[in-house]
């Protein structure tokens, strides 16, 4: 600076925050019900570190039956939206998604549902 050749060094140090989802209850039992009747329940999904507004999309299972048909018994709702938002204060708002079950067949599964945002994470 104003050709002094002194030299400045800058350390900039930081921390990577990936964004995460988390679950209240942490795992789902819907209780077992008669043929064609629907069982239900909702759950807390609990974002966290998105710096920017995201869309939650789930991958719902297909089961397959004794017989080799597929199903798809599951269905989700997002009462109150599918946005991750960011607040004032920098931290996300909770979601609130009811998941159901309904079958015409007798089944049963033990399995995974896949939350994921628009980067597939």
């Amino acid at each position: 600076l104003n050709d002094n050749p002194s030299h400045y060094k800058i350390t900039l140090s930081g921390t990577v925050k990936s964004p995460k989802i988390s679950f209240d209850p942490p795992f789902l039992m819907l209780m077992p019900v008669p043929l064609c009747v629907k069982t239900e329940t909702a759950i807390n999904i609990i974002p966290k570190d998105f710096l920017r507004k995201s869309q939650i999309e789930v991958e719902l299972p297909e089961l397959e039956l004794e017989d080799g048909d597929r199903i798809y018994p599951f269905s989700v709702q997002f009462p109150e939206g599918k946005d991750i938002v960011i607040s004032s204060d920098g931290t996300n708002k909770e979601l609130i998604c009811h998941i159901s079950f309904r079958s015409s067949r007798p089944v049963s599964f033990l399995g995974n549902m896949f939350f994921i945002d628009e980067e597939k994470n």
